[in-house]
């Protein structure tokens, strides 16, 4: 793919992505850049990242990124910044999900899911506003319904998703008091088909029939769902809307009530 000229829905814009190698990120990199963006693809995994970057071309930089080391971030600022000379949107995408309920989960095991799913998204929040507060832009946190729900077996994830929706709506209230064009929204999904989930369940399952596409009344969709919300976020369209918590769950967390 070479870089894309058309006027699209983030045409001109630079959209950093964490965890853009794969899953939701790498569908979030692969539309934004279709959508005329230039966008920054960071990731623990150099050799998919590296990869999705040539798929693209040059509109698309990759960069090797811990999301939990300060410096990492720094890093990948400069980096970003001395390649497009601006910053207008960044995704907090990248997490980790093992499953544990609160008698199984053990201390190291929290402290590991809050340094990448917490502290990660604290260091995006605090370089994006830094990065972005005098043009102005947007930050779009990937939670999931597991911050506005229970789930019983994900107890650090949930919680930690749970500090990402906190957070994003500390970070909107500041950017609007302090006049700063900064919008801040979280996306929360149910279950996603990425190689993330994919782990969770045995090998050699069609996992398709857990699909929407499949059944309605299921509640896998498929990353590209996520990547138009986070999208339409990131676009000019949402140019009102700061702090809000967008479902993308097919009216799971409804019936659940």
């Amino acid at each position: 793919m070479t870089e894309n000229t058309r006027q699209g829905r983030v045409a001109g814009k630079v959209a950093l992505i964490t965890g853009g190698a794969s899953g939701v990120g790498r569908e979030d990199a692969l539309l934004f850049a279709a959508e005329g963006a230039r966008v920054v693809i960071t990731d623990v995994n150099v050799e998919a990242g590296e990869a999705l970057a040539r798929e693209i071309g040059d509109a698309a930089l990759f960069v090797a990124h811990d999301i939990a080391s300060e410096a990492a971030w720094r890093t990948v600022m400069d980096k970003a910044l001395s390649r497009f000379g601006k910053l207008d949107v960044l995704v907090n995408n990248a997490a980790i999900c093992p499953p544990a309920s609160i008698e199984d989960c053990s201390l190291d095991a929290w402290q590991k899911v809050m340094r990448v799913n917490a502290d990660g998204y604290f260091l995006g929040c605090k370089f994006g506003v830094e990065a972005l507060k005098e043009r102005g832009g947007a930050i779009i946190n990937m939670s999931s319904v597991a911050a506005l729900g229970g789930m019983d077996t994900f107890a650090a994830y949930s919680a930690s998703k749970g500090a990402v929706a906190a957070l994003t709506r500390s970070v909107a209230v500041h950017c609007r008091k302090q006049r700063y064009r900064i919008r801040c929204n979280s996306v929360h999904p149910d279950g996603i088909l990425t190689p993330l989930t994919a782990d969770l369940y045995p090998k050699g399952v069609d996992m398709r029939r857990f699909t929407i596409d499949h059944d309605p009344l299921a509640r896998m969709c498929l990353p590209r769902d996520v990547a138009n919300v986070v999208l339409f976020l990131a676009s000019d369209e949402a140019r009102a809307i700061s702090g809000s918590e967008v479902r993308v769950d097919s009216g799971q967390l409804l019936m659940s009530l």
